[in-house]
């Protein structure tokens, strides 16, 4: 079992950043592979970025550039760096464990969530 919680959001003007946090729960953390999903209100939810348990990232075309996740695996901790905040990056931001270790687009395919924390972007 893992207990994921997320912190770091908030309001911020286009063009900032912030540092999205994910602190674990649980024994085996770093054979987990981590993402981070959003959601904006109306919209279903949509992949941001995931690191496998090897370290291997991937990005989501729309934050390449932009966004940058990380793991400390003593800390038990995955982070999302946002940077170049732009209108459109309001929403909700989850993140998400999957014990196969690989990390994937499909949010079906992770095992837990966290209860997700508030990105507001003004322009």
């Amino acid at each position: 079992q893992v207990h994921l919680v997320e912190s770091g959001g908030g309001l911020v003007q286009a063009g900032g950043s912030l540092r999205l946090s994910c602190a674990a729960s649980g024994r085996t953390f770093s054979r987990y592979a981590m993402g981070w999903f959003r959601q904006a209100p109306g919209k279903e939810r949509e992949f941001v970025a995931t690191v496998g348990w090897t370290g291997h990232t991937y990005y989501a075309d729309s934050v390449k550039g932009r966004f940058t996740i990380s793991r400390d695996d003593a800390k038990k901790t995955v982070y999302l760096q946002v940077n170049s905040l732009k209108p459109e990056d309001t929403a909700v931001y989850y993140c998400a464990a999957n014990s196969k270790g690989i990390g994937t687009i499909l949010p079906d395919r992770y095992d837990y969530w966290g209860q997700g924390t508030q990105v507001t972007v003004s322009s």
